[in-house]
């Protein structure tokens, strides 16, 4: 099932929040969800989840490090797929990239994919927190597009002081 092309709300509360676990996680990258109603326009809540990429368990790229890579640890995948099924699911996937840059990478692009190719892995969108040593620069939530065969970018939010 494709993801709309609509970006979900996500309120500055949350978004203040998933930038505290950026800068948290600095040098490394973070990563969780956010969960929302299954049927709502917005997400009401983060959940963080463990940085397991130095561990080697990345099914694409275990030679790099948690500072330019994320996978989530087999509690936290199994976490986030049972909430697939809950009145509250994921409904979007985050991670930060330490380098400043708020985009969704190769990798990023490969991992949240399906394998067969026919759309996303998740039926969730991706936001990704661009942070440097100063501050967090800024954010952007990506979608898959049908249309467009692959993800595109929906919105883009402005960084903060943390």
């Amino acid at each position: 099932m494709a993801n709309t092309t609509e970006p979900l709300n996500i309120p500055s509360e949350i978004l203040t929040s998933v930038y505290r676990e950026a800068r948290s996680a600095f040098p490394a990258e973070c990563c969780g969800w956010l969960v929302g109603p299954a049927h709502g326009a917005a997400v009401a809540a983060i959940r963080p989840a463990a940085n397991a990429q130095d561990t080697g368990a990345h099914p694409t790229v275990s030679e790099r490090t948690a500072e330019s890579a994320y996978v989530f640890s087999a509690a936290d995948l199994l976490a986030l797929n049972d909430s697939l099924d809950s009145d509250t699911p994921a409904r979007i996937i985050y991670h930060s990239h330490p380098n400043g840059r708020a985009y969704l990478s190769d990798t990023d692009r490969a991992v949240a994919a399906s394998p067969w190719g026919d759309g996303p892995a998740y039926p969730v969108q991706q936001l990704v927190v661009g942070i440097d040593a100063r501050r967090v620069v800024a954010a952007a939530l990506f979608a898959w597009d049908d249309a467009a065969g692959g993800f595109v970018e929906l919105a883009r939010y402005d960084g903060a002081d943390i």
